[in-house]
């Protein structure tokens, strides 16, 4: 058995694991230049940023079992037990929050570790193909396979497929919502004003959340992640880079200190369209079309954030193995 997956983020990487464990043959597919889909590290100047997801925790025993594996790999660290809020307080609940060992990448990365993943790929168009599927992707690449296997966010996975699923099914994944989140990544040649461990963790309007990926341990310099809350970047998702960046640091100056502008050496904006799940599938996983196999997962099936997602694609590869087993 084959199975495509179109997204390369931890639902889709996880479910690639578990059906080559399980013996199946495996592709992924991702539009971006390289894995983790929010799990997203990048470089400016002397400075790297984690401007997705920018830690996560473990609350069931199955995740919790995972976090374990990818710590001993390497992968993952621990980086506190509680964030500043606000006005500066840093309540413990004792729960670790986890980070990337050198960015969040960090963590799809040792997970797509012997997998065939083809980057740069944007899948463009499904079809049935005999008993299984075909992907085809923009640059002319066709894939093939017994089950397709869909992790980006819903709506652009229902964008893929088009009038293939059923109309009471499509009604259902349009149920889902998402919010947006941009993000500021700032590069700074002096010292940021945050309080340890290096994260501000607002939960509000304007922003969302301040870290300093330096003082995080994924940087060598001063670099500043600025997250707007999800009522700021609706409003201001078209806005230029040169806009964002002046309203974001205006809007982070008391945190940062008000002459954190005269600091910034480089900076770049990232768009996070579907950053937040706002309203969620119930289930781990959906099914579009039992026969042949083409199955949705993510973080907005079950539960949310990088536990829900990680869940979520070990769920929906699970059903795919017991479904192959009754067919055979």
């Amino acid at each position: 058995m084959r199975c495509v997956i179109v997204g390369a983020g931890m639902s889709g990487l996880l479910a690639a694991r578990s059906l080559e464990r399980a013996g199946w043959e495996t592709v992924v597919l991702d539009k971006g230049r390289g894995v983790g889909g929010r799990m997203a590290t990048r470089r400016v100047g002397d400075g790297v940023f984690d401007h997705g997801a920018q830690f996560f925790t473990a609350r069931g025993d199955e995740f919790k079992k995972l976090v374990e594996e990818w710590t001993g790999a390497g992968a993952a660290v621990e980086w506190s037990r509680g964030f500043a809020d606000a006005d500066g307080e840093r309540p413990s609940d004792g729960h670790p929050r986890y980070r990337g060992a050198s960015g969040m990448t960090s963590i799809p990365k040792h997970l797509a570790e012997g997998l065939d993943v083809r980057a740069g790929e944007r899948a463009v168009h499904v079809l049935r193909s005999g008993t299984g599927w075909e992907v085809r992707c923009e640059s002319g690449l066709s894939e093939y396979g017994d089950a397709l296997l869909l992790t980006a966010p819903v709506p652009q996975s229902l964008a893929l497929v088009g009038g293939i699923v059923p109309t009471y099914k499509r009604e259902d994944l349009r149920r889902i919502s998402y919010d947006p989140c941009v993000a500021l990544m700032a590069l700074l040649d002096g010292s940021a004003n945050l309080p340890e461990p290096g994260g501000v963790q607002i939960k509000g309007e304007p922003l969302d959340w301040i870290s300093d990926n330096e003082r995080k341990g994924v940087s060598e310099a001063p670099a500043i992640t600025i997250h707007a809350g999800p009522k700021w970047s609706r409003t201001h998702f078209g806005d230029s880079d040169d806009e964002t960046t002046a309203a974001l640091l205006e809007l982070a100056g008391e945190a940062l200190g008000k002459n954190v502008a005269s600091k910034v050496v480089g900076t770049s904006v990232a768009r996070w369209r579907y950053s937040w799940v706002t309203e969620n599938h119930t289930e781990r996983y959906f099914v579009g079309v039992e026969s042949p196999p083409l199955v949705f997962a993510g973080d907005a099936f079950g539960s949310p954030k990088v536990e829900g997602a990680s869940l979520s694609g070990l769920a929906a590869a699970e059903w795919l193995g017991a479904a192959h087993a009754e067919s055979g």
